[in-house]
C-alpha cells in the first residue's frame, strides 16, 4: 500500500514542480494554483474512491486530476494551451477534466462546483447507482452562500456524496481568522444533519482511512452525505510558482511545522530504497514524455474557437 501512496504523492510533486520550474518561460499559457504541500488530500480522498466514483474539484486541481487518475499527457497540454489538452486548449489549468476517470470539469469561481456535484449525487441515487460523488473545495468557499444551500439538499435528499473541505487557512491573502469569527467548518455541516469530521494533521493514511469508511457505509446503504474537513496547507503562493512569505501576510515560521509533515517524505521514509528509486525513475520518465507531447503538440486551429460553444456557428 505504501508504495502506491507514494507513487501518487510523488508524481503530483513532482509534476507541479516541473510545471513551476517551466512556467516562467511563458510555455504554459495559463495561470496555476499549485498544489504543492496538499497532495495529501487528494490522494488520501481518491485512494477510498473507485474508477466509477465521480470528483468535483476547483481551480487549485492537478493533485485532484491526476490522483484520480485523469490522463497526464492531456493536463499538461491543456496548460500549453494545445489542441491536444484535456478541454482542447481552451480551459487551461483552473478547467480540467476526464470524464473516463471521473473528473469532472472544474471551476475557477469559488464554490461553484459545490452544487453540481450535489446535483450529480441526486442523479445516481435517482437511477439506483453505487457510485460516490466527492466535492473538493477550500475553507474560503464555505462562506459562498451555494456551500449552505448544498449542505442543507445533500442531507435533506441523503445523496450519496462525499464533501471535502481542504482547509488551508487562506483564501488567497486573508486567514480564515479574518473571515470567520469561528472556525469551525465540520461544526457547520453538523449543524445540517450529516456526520462531520475534522482531520488534522495533513496525514495521507489517516485522510484515507476515515474516508473510506465514509465511502463504506454510503455504499453498504447508510445513505447520506459525509464531510471531512481536512487541515493543510499550501507552500508555494496563491497563485503562481513562487513562494510568497515576503509578501507578509503569512510568515515562514507558520509553514515550517507544514514542512516537517511532508507526506512525501514520510511515505517515501516506509520503502525500501530500491523500491523507491524505480517508482520515482518511472514518474520523472512519464514526466519528461508529457511535456515532450506538450511541446510537439499543434495549438487548436482557428475554426475551433467556434465549436464547443453553447451554440454553434
Amino acid at each position: 500500500m505504501y508504495e502506491k501512496f507514494y507513487r501518487s504523492l510523488y508524481r503530483i510533486r513532482r509534476v507541479e514542480e516541473e510545471i513551476a520550474r517551466i512556467y516562467t518561460t511563458d510555455k504554459i499559457k495559463s495561470p496555476v494554483h499549485l498544489s504543492i504541500g496538499q497532495e495529501a488530500v487528494s490522494v488520501g480522498v481518491c485512494e477510498a474512491l473507485g474508477r466509477d466514483d465521480i470528483v468535483f474539484g476547483t481551480y487549485r486541481g492537478h493533485a485532484l486530476y491526476l490522483a484520480k487518475g485523469g490522463d497526464l499527457r492531456k493536463m499538461i497540454a491543456e496548460l500549453y494551451g494545445k489542441a491536444t489538452g484535456c478541454a482542447k486548449g481552451k480551459g487551461g489549468s483552473m478547467h480540467l477534466i476526464d470524464t473516463d476517470v471521473g473528473v469532472m470539469g472544474m471551476s475557477a469561481v469559488v464554490g461553484t462546483t459545490i452544487p453540481l456535484a450535489a446535483g450529480y449525487a441526486y442523479a445516481l441515487k435517482l437511477r439506483g447507482k453505487n457510485s460516490v460523488v466527492a466535492s473538493f473545495f477550500g475553507d474560503g468557499a464555505v462562506d459562498e452562500g451555494v456551500f449552505h444551500e448544498s449542505m442543507n439538499f445533500a442531507a435533506l435528499k441523503k445523496i450519496p456524496i462525499i464533501f471535502v473541505c481542504e482547509n488551508n487557512f487562506y483564501s488567497i491573502h486573508s486567514h480564515q481568522r479574518a473571515r470567520q469569527a469561528l472556525c469551525n467548518i465540520a461544526e457547520r455541516a453538523r449543524v445540517y444533519g450529516m456526520p462531520a469530521e475534522r482531520i488534522d494533521g495533513n496525514d495521507v493514511l489517516r485522510i484515507y482511512e476515515r474516508v473510506m469508511k465514509g465511502v463504506q457505509e454510503i455504499r453498504s446503504g447508510s445513505l447520506g452525505p459525509r464531510f471531512f474537513e481536512c487541515m493543510t496547507y499550501r507552500w508555494m503562493e496563491h497563485v503562481g510558482p513562487n513562494e510568497d512569505f515576503e509578501a507578509g501576510y503569512r510568515l515562514r515560521s507558520e509553514a515550517e511545522p507544514w514542512f516537517e509533515k511532508d507526506q512525501v517524505k514520510r511515505l517515501g521514509d516506509f520503502l525500501d530504497p530500491e523500491a523507491r528509486q524505480m517508482i520515482e525513475d518511472e514518474v520523472e520518465g512519464e514526466i519528461r514524455e508529457a511535456f515532450e507531447f506538450a511541446e510537439q503538440s499543434p495549438f487548436p486551429d482557428d475554426v475551433d474557437l467556434y465549436t464547443d460553444t453553447f451554440k454553434e456557428a
